[in-house]
């Protein structure tokens, strides 16, 4: 299945009935009166948040979603049935943005969850409503009312416990294959992802789940690169797991340049719990491992694990340190006086 996560779709809700112009015919009744109804009322709009959806890609194929519109009122006073309401299905985690791509109409967070984006037009009026002492045959009625239309954007932000980031090349595929039983594309050229991937992560008996997105480049909070979306998917991580590669030239470089796009970008990348981690350890001597890790530490001013996702070493001990910093933020954002306290920036230590 395409990954897709952002989509433009045209939303209307359906138009109201008109209402009935009609008159009470029945035998030995000589003035039966008005008996027109009211029209039904237009279908809705409504969002609704499934399980099992991780992808956007229904709605590249469909775009239009209209709501049914109202019956008409019909005689014998019958009011006409409700329209049919328009329901778009989204995976957890999609926001619905206006046209102009900035303002939050509604985020879907948690599965089941509804939203009624766009109500249905009333229904019109039959003319048994404009009856009168004076007027006993009406020959007036009101037209339904038009629904509402618009342009909205689906943008899908992946909920996961962890996320990877990184510049390209940095080994963050091949470590989501190392500990998870995802498949993302690996090879030894960058951009080789060049979608978020998404694993599910044991680490003693127990799991979380870890976000794996493309590498970042300079400027990417201003686009380069599509990095927006890409810093979107991990904005509602727990942690993130910053991998830096061992064999570069200039690790605290690549460390700084990653951090200051996630300062640039917001959205409170900055101030999210940080694990660093030197990655390719196999491919560097003793020596130049110590070197390199003394001026990542300088650089972040935190502790930084040397691992191989390749050979697998370190990883099983970077997973417990994850799983340790996940279960703090689950009790903090449990513990009712402390919602809302800052997680603590820049690196972590146990």
């Amino acid at each position: 299945m395409k990954f897709l996560d952002e989509a433009k779709v045209y939303l209307k809700s359906g138009d109201g009935g008109d209402g009935c112009m009609s008159f009470r015919r029945e035998k030995y009744i000589e003035f039966g009166g008005p008996d027109g109804g009211d029209g039904g009322r237009g279908g809705d709009v409504v969002i609704e948040c499934a399980d099992g959806l991780n992808t956007l890609i229904d709605f590249r194929y469909r775009q239009h979603f209209k709501a049914k519109r109202g019956m008409h009122g019909m005689g014998k006073n019958r009011t006409g049935a409700k329209g049919a309401d328009a329901v778009l299905k989204v995976p957890v985690g999609t926001q619905i943005l206006d046209d102009d791509k900035e303002t939050v109409l509604a985020d879907m967070t948690r599965v089941g969850a509804r939203v009624t984006l766009l109500t249905g037009g009333d229904g019109g009026q039959g003319n048994a409503r404009f009856k009168t002492s004076t007027n006993r045959a009406p020959r007036k009625t009101i037209p339904g009312f038009p629904g509402a239309e618009m342009w909205v954007w689906l943008r899908l932000k992946l909920i996961a416990d962890a996320g990877l980031v990184g510049l390209p090349n940095a080994g963050k595929s091949t470590f989501l294959a190392a500990c998870s039983r995802a498949k993302p594309k690996i090879a030894a050229y960058p951009f080789t992802t060049l979608h978020p991937n998404l694993g599910v992560v044991q680490a003693d008996g127990r799991h979380f789940v870890l976000a794996d997105i493309p590498g970042l480049i300079e400027g990417a909070h201003e686009g380069a690169g599509i990095g927006t979306r890409f810093l979107g998917h991990v904005e509602r991580c727990r942690v993130l797991l910053h991998l830096v590669d061992g064999t570069g030239d200039d690790v605290a470089g690549a460390y700084r340049m990653v951090r200051d796009e996630m300062a640039a970008y917001g959205g409170g990348l900055a101030e999210k719990t940080e694990i660093v981690a030197l990655n390719k350890c196999d491919a560097l001597s003793e020596e130049e491992r110590d070197a390199r890790r003394a001026g990542l530490e300088a650089a972040c001013g935190a502790k930084v694990r040397v691992i191989s996702g390749v050979a697998g070493t370190g990883v099983a001990d970077l997973l417990r340190d994850l799983m340790a910093v996940i279960d703090q933020a689950s009790e903090t954002a449990a513990d009712p006086e402390q919602v809302g306290a800052p997680m603590t920036s820049g690196g972590w230590s146990p």
